[in-house]
């Protein structure tokens, strides 16, 4: 997500009286997975014999994307992004990392909008509780992936975050 959509997003949080919270991905790049056909090594980290029987370097098979690799962010995303688009988002043009979805309960249009920060999941809601579209999506979520409930948002992008019932107020220093 780019600084720009945070701050967009949080003058529309202000401007709509919708609710701010965080989620963080616990290990978000072994979550992901690398392609079907995509084949990477390393060296064998310390601890680990680096050399065969035969003389020659070991290297390791990596089957799942791990921090300090060049594409784990990107296979990282090529499974977070495309379940929540299954689950109903829309992705956002101007900014990749952005999802929305809208939804009629019971006469009441309820609004989701995600940021994607590299681990962090940044939520602005509507509507909360049983029932509502949140809820819904903070069943999946949990479900699916291995997620930690944050709370409200005060940090993101390095940029310090408060609201009151009337204002949302970033800082960056």
């Amino acid at each position: 997500m780019r600084p720009t959509s945070l701050r967009a997003l949080s003058a529309i949080a202000n401007s709509e009286n919708m609710r701010m919270g965080r989620w963080d991905f616990v290990a978000a790049y072994l979550q992901g997975n690398l392609e079907n056909d995509e084949v990477v090594y390393c060296h064998a980290h310390p601890g680990y014999a680096t050399v065969g029987a035969d003389g020659r370097p070991r290297v390791c098979r990596i089957e799942k994307p791990v921090y300090g690799m060049a594409q784990a962010g990107q296979r990282w995303q090529r499974s977070l992004f495309p379940w929540l688009i299954d689950f109903g988002f829309t992705q956002c043009k101007s900014d990749p990392c952005v999802f929305t979805m809208t939804k009629h309960i019971h006469g009441e249009l309820h609004r989701l909008t995600l940021g994607c920060y590299v681990d962090d999941l940044f939520t602005l809601y509507s509507h909360h509780g049983e029932g509502s579209l949140y809820a819904s999506f903070v069943e999946a979520l949990t479900t699916r992936w291995n997620v930690e409930d944050e709370g409200p948002v005060s940090n993101l992008l390095n940029v310090d975050i408060s609201s009151t019932d009337s204002s949302v107020t970033l800082k960056q220093e």
